[in-house]
């Protein structure tokens, strides 16, 4: 029985192998290069030197311009001072290649898996103001303003585009923004939220790598490598496309320096052009226009930038501004009057940026500034629960699959929202705690398979006790923290 069994495997394997011997385990296997260590996947086609070596076009190009090059003469080579060479011989090179020189090849993948190819972007499919709002608000709680003038800007920009230069003689001017907002308020969030929801070339870059060209780090033309990259180095679309300047705010010119300042005001100039529009040589796949790749040159006329940035230190600025006017006596407004106000950055003008150090010329190219509100308790509480990718969906998600239903009261979202706010630093503070509390209860679920539920307490949050465990078919247990 089992000699049959057998038979009936090489039959169907040799009826996979084809005449050709298609479907062998050596066919499973990509050929290397001898020299540079690729898969055949990667170079192309390779050059067999035997049945065990391979060398891709690149390196056998290489090696033909280096012995065509005239730079070694050989015959002032004296080989009979050098006993150990001789004629390579490539029996001997491939006793010293291990048997496998080989990569596995990926599987096809199946027509079904085969994503559908991208449809070309059409300018005028992009959604109205209102339901780009709409969509934001399934993610972003709060924020209200940023939300409505992000949402405008983009649905103008893109009309812009289309309307192109009329016959009539009206262009209409690129509105780029600048958006101000404490830490952990949600501007990166927004954006990538933007990015997600629209079918749009969108790059994030962070200006704290950015240098004076000539200098260590980013150049300036980074940005647009990497809006080109997200068009997949189609330059047509990523004319067209938005980019994301994050942690503008440590592009200010330095206080009291003597030094020149690379990383401050002068890339601030740098930007000038890019932020206005013109053309700009930019590599394709690199940060730097050393290195050896090359250029493609961009218009940046129709590309929309966001620049978005804590600022900190501008709160102080403002208040500066409004003492001014603080006087001695009665129903005069005091020096402390706006130490407690929570968005005291909506106060913000262009003369506050400046004072911060951005350079005007930078600020006239930003005509929409705009602000975001600090998070408040309730704010926080909707965040963990509320957005559609919440953080208590999440950790729901997680131990659903391991058959387990987790709950947590009112009492213990005031209190993780509480211990949030006393960190300062926005949602970002949610995960950290949320995690810090979850780490047990991970740990010791998967040990019981008959445990059904888990209730998160305001008791457990504020260390007075332990979360509620309901067992299958059982009353609820406290379990010890």
């Amino acid at each position: 029985m089992s000699m049959d069994i057998e038979n009936k495997e090489q039959e169907v394997e040799q009826e996979k192998a084809g005449p050709e011997g298609e479907g062998t385990e050596e066919n499973h296997y990509d050929d290397v290069c001898f020299v540079c260590h690729r898969p055949e996947s990667k170079t192309g086609k390779m050059i067999h030197l035997t049945k065990e070596i391979s060398i891709c076009p690149e390196c056998m190009q290489r090696t033909m311009d280096m012995m065509s090059s005239g730079n070694v003469d050989y015959s002032k080579l004296d080989f009979s001072r050098m006993p150990n060479i001789s004629m390579i011989n490539l029996a001997d090179l491939q006793n010293l290649i291990p048997r496998r020189q080989k990569v596995k090849k990926k599987a096809p993948k199946k027509a079904a898996d085969q994503a559908e190819p991208k449809k070309e972007f059409d300018i005028r499919s992009v959604p109205a103001p209102h339901r780009i709002k709409e969509s934001l608000d399934e993610y972003v709680i709060g924020q209200e303003k940023a939300k409505k003038v992000i949402s405008v800007a983009v649905y103008n920009h893109y009309k812009r585009v289309a309307a192109g230069s009329e016959a009539d003689g009206i262009e209409i001017e690129k509105s780029n923004m600048l958006m101000i907002g404490p830490t952990g308020s949600g501007k990166t969030y927004l954006v990538k939220t933007l990015a997600r929801l629209l079918d749009v070339p969108l790059a994030i870059a962070d200006a704290t790598s950015l240098t004076e060209a000539g200098y260590i780090g980013d150049d300036i033309e980074s940005v647009l490598s990497k809006l080109l990259a997200a068009a997949n180095n189609d330059v047509e679309k990523a004319e067209r496309g938005i980019v994301f300047i994050d942690e503008i705010d440590k592009i200010a010119k330095k206080k009291n320096t003597h030094q020149r300042d690379v990383s401050g005001e002068s890339v601030q100039q740098g930007m000038l052009k890019l932020l206005e529009g013109a053309e700009v040589e930019v590599p394709v796949g690199a940060n730097s226009k050393n290195a050896m790749v090359p250029l493609e040159t961009i218009n940046t006329k129709n590309i929309l930038f966001i620049c978005g940035g804590a600022f900190p230190d501008l709160e102080d600025i403002i208040k500066e501004r409004l003492n001014k006017q603080s006087s001695i006596g009665f129903r005069a407004d005091l020096k402390d009057k706006y130490d407690h106000e929570k968005n005291l950055l909506r106060r913000v003008t262009v003369e506050d940026i400046r004072k911060f150090g951005m350079i005007p010329e930078f600020i006239g190219r930003l005509p929409v500034i705009f602000t975001l509100d600090a998070l408040s308790e309730d704010m926080m509480v909707s965040i963990l629960k509320e957005p559609k990718n919440a953080i208590l969906k999440q950790y729901q998600k997680l131990l659903a699959l391991d058959e387990v239903r987790l709950e947590f009261t009112e009492g213990a979202l005031r209190a993780i929202a509480k211990k949030a706010m006393e960190k300062d630093t926005g949602a970002r503070a949610l995960r950290a705690i949320i995690e810090d509390f979850m780490l047990d209860i991970m740990y010791e679920i998967p040990k019981d398979d008959n445990i059904g539920q888990v209730m998160i307490t305001e008791d457990y949050i504020e260390h007075k006790g332990g979360p509620v465990i309901t067992m299958r078919g059982a009353p609820a247990l406290e379990m010890q923290g």
